[in-house]
């Protein structure tokens, strides 16, 4: 059984790789975007408990998956699930060309103009990375790396899944 977490950056290729991942695979794919966040506006997180029964849910609904994200908090709920982790650790710099680059993602935006017109406080937050220290930061990423007791692998340039 293949259950596979998928973490790192905004912008750094966690989508894309997770997609190619499931196609080779037959695996279910799960975009924490689409339940870490209630439907306001602007934005707000939804509770990591309101979160966790969602992501439950889906678990218990596939054999084989593959969940990503940048929520470290929520990637907790699920690591004992899990049978390897890919720490998508970019550079800065590459996770702002893709986010530059990326196409409409209809999941999270109403239309492309949406998305863009979101773009330059994306790029902004991509490039604090390094110096927060939320669920959301290379600290926390490296962390959940680093404690994690299984398989794992870190990749640092965008690649296809092989």
């Amino acid at each position: 059984m293949i259950n596979i977490l998928i973490f790192g950056n905004s912008g750094s290729g966690k989508s894309t790789f997770a997609k190619n991942l499931c196609e080779a695979h037959g695996l279910a794919h799960l975009d924490l975007d689409t339940l870490a966040w209630k439907p306001t506006v602007p934005p707000k997180r939804k509770s990591v408990d309101e979160s966790g029964k969602e992501i439950d849910i889906f678990i218990k609904s596939h054999e084989g998956w593959a969940i990503e994200g940048c929520y470290t908090d929520l990637l907790e709920l699920v690591e004992e699930y899990s049978s390897e982790i890919i720490f998508m650790n970019l550079p800065v710099e590459a996770c702002i060309s893709n986010a530059k680059n990326r196409p409409w993602e209809p999941h999270k935006y109403e239309n492309k103009e949406a998305q863009d017109k979101n773009l330059e406080m994306l790029i902004g937050w991509i490039g604090q990375y390094t110096e927060r220290n939320d669920t959301f930061s290379e600290v926390s990423h490296l962390k959940f790396y680093d404690n994690y007791c299984g398989q794992k692998r870190m990749v640092t340039r965008n690649e296809k899944y092989t």
